[in-house]
Parts: C-alpha cells; sequence; structure tokens
C-alpha cells in the first residue's frame, strides 16, 4: 500500500459452502453444511454464499441446493448468496424464498466459458445481465462476477482491457458489485493492483470484490493488494477450501483464517472472530478427515493463549 494505510472496514464473504465444497470428491450431507454455515455465522459471516443452482449431474456436491437453502436460520441481519450459471438457476434460487442475492457468472474468455457453461464469453455476460434483470424484478439482488479475470486455464494471458469492458458492462445491467475472480491462482500482486484500480475507476461507485485462488501461493499477497488498490470486499472460505470442477489445477481459496489474521493484525477490521473461525477450521478437517489447507489454524495462537 502507499499512502496512508487503510485500516477498514474490510466486507468479508464466506465461500466455503458452495466454492469450498463443490469440487469435493467426499460426500457432505445437508446438514453438514447447515452445521458449516452456522459456525460461519457465529464468527461474524454476515454475507455467505451458501450453495449453487446448477445441473447436479455437472456439480453433484450441490445438488442439495434447495434442501439447504429450506434448512438456513432466519437472519435478516444476514445476506444469503446464490451462485446461478442461467436464467433456470436464478428460478430456482428465487423460488426457495430464502435467496437474498443472486451470484451471476460471466468468463473472460470463450474457451473457458464454454467449458464452465456452456456459452462464449459474450454469451455468458448476456445471461449475467439477465439474471441480475431477473432478481431486481423479484425485489433481490445480484452480483456478478468475472472468472479468469488473472488468466485462463485454456487460453493463458487475459487482456485487462476485456476484463475491464466486461465490468462496465456488468455494472450497466445493475449489478451492485463486480468480482474479479482468479480462478486459477495465477495472479501476482502488480497485476491485481493494477486490474483492481482500473476496474474501480471504470465502474465506480459500484464497489469491486475480489475472489483469490491460493494455487501458487500468492493468495494473501493478492488480497493485500487488492485493498490497497481500493477492493473492499474480500471473498475467503474456512479452512482454504476449494476449486472448479471445470479448471484445471485450479487449488482453494484463500483461507478466511489467514486473511482475517493478516488484515487484523495490520489494523484492518474484518468484524470476524479468528478463535471462532480455528475452531470451524479444526471442525471442518474432522469432517473431511484430513488437515484443511489454511495456515493460521495449524500454528500456536498468536499473541498469547487464553
Amino acid at each position: 500500500m502507499t499512502g496512508e494505510m487503510y485500516t477498514g472496514p474490510v466486507e468479508m464473504v464466506e465461500v466455503s459452502p458452495r466454492d469450498g465444497l463443490q469440487n469435493e470428491r467426499q460426500e457432505l450431507s445437508t446438514e453438514v453444511k447447515l452445521a458449516l454455515i452456522d459456525r460461519a455465522l457465529a464468527a461474524g459471516v454476515r454475507r455467505i454464499e451458501v450453495t449453487s443452482f446448477v445441473n447436479p449431474r455437472a456439480v453433484p456436491q450441490m445438488a442439495d441446493a434447495e434442501a439447504v437453502c429450506a434448512g438456513l436460520p432466519e437472519r435478516p441481519d444476514v445476506t444469503y448468496i446464490g451462485l446461478v450459471m442461467n436464467l433456470r438457476g436464478a428460478e430456482r434460487a428465487l423460488a426457495t424464498g430464502r435467496i437474498d442475492q443472486l451470484g451471476a457468472v460471466a468468463v473472460a474468455t470463450d474457451r473457458f466459458a464454454m467449458a464452465n457453461q456452456g456459452q462464449t464469453s459474450d454469451g455468458s455476460v448476456e445471461v449475467a445481465g439477465a439474471i441480475i434483470a431477473a432478481a431486481r424484478a423479484a425485489g433481490r439482488s445480484a452480483q456478478a462476477t468475472i472468472a479468469a479475470s488473472f488468466g485462463c486455464p485454456f487460453e493463458g494471458e487475459v487482456a485487462p482491457a476485456r476484463v475491464i469492458a466486461m465490468a462496465r458492462a456488468l455494472a450497466a445491467a445493475g449489478a451492485v458489485e463486480v468480482g474479479l475472480a482468479d480462478t486459477i491462482g495465477v495472479a501476482n500482486p502488480a497485476h491485481v493492483g493494477r486490474l483492481v484500480a482500473d476496474v474501480q475507476a471504470a465502474i465506480g461507485p459500484v464497489p469491486v470484490r475480489v475472489h483469490f485462488h491460493n494455487t501458487r501461493g500468492t493468495g494473501l499477497a493478492n488480497v493485500w493488494a487488492a485493498i490497497g488498490a481500493g477492493a473492499r470486499i474480500i471473498d475467503a472460505a474456512i479452512g482454504g477450501l476449494g476449486g472448479c470442477p471445470f479448471a484445471p489445477g485450479a487449488a482453494g481459496n484463500v483461507s478466511t483464517e489467514d486473511v482475517v489474521y493478516m488484515l487484523e493484525r495490520a489494523g484492518i477490521t474484518t468484524c470476524l472472530d479468528l478463535d471462532r473461525l480455528t475452531e470451524a477450521n479444526h471442525w471442518l478437517g474432522s469432517v473431511m478427515k484430513r488437515d484443511l489447507p489454511g495456515m493460521v489454524a495449524r500454528a500456536p495462537r498468536f499473541p498469547g493463549q487464553h
């Protein structure tokens, strides 16, 4: 960061129930997913991506989307987000009566867009616009994420001008925020700083959200760079779980605990309880029967112990 350091708050969006679990081979029950959501809420999370409304044959871990929604606690102070790829998914999400915000996805390259949702990049922007319109017609909000903003598993480098143009179109369509997703974890802090600043300048006052995967170990550095460039909304997953079934080589999301530790130690407010997040990591690891990728939960508490 340059100049006076930003001290928050930063809004954390918890994505473990959806992005964290969608690529896991282990079958997880609806009850486990709801328990994860409860633990995130107990740690102070107030925006949470609870599920996705996609073809269960393509993403079997999300086959119980309606059942998850039916079990969500009544929390008027919480925004429940449902990821949708098309209007059919939007209709399913809205029909539950429990989803407060739809999450649409546009993809920065044609080859990844075809692999991820069976359409061109331009087509994904058009569909995202239709999803946003459907949400607004139903009295709900919608945000949009640009997948592969920093690089594509099939086409390689992605031109910043392409991402900026897509962000402008999504903001114009009524998205309450535009997310920049490093879907395969290839971003570096310099690239992140430039693109976040340029997109924010192009779509302000619509905020930029960022979504980083830690495939190459740069996730936390990228979060720091994004905040320095003006991003104030960060996606993260308890334990650092995650991945995309349609993006070869994609690893987990940045860990919520790791992001919270880094930011709070730097004086940037997140309003989340690190001890409760660490407990959630340990609980989820016991469910998954392995240590999770997040680092802070493996280390002694600092400073000091209770």
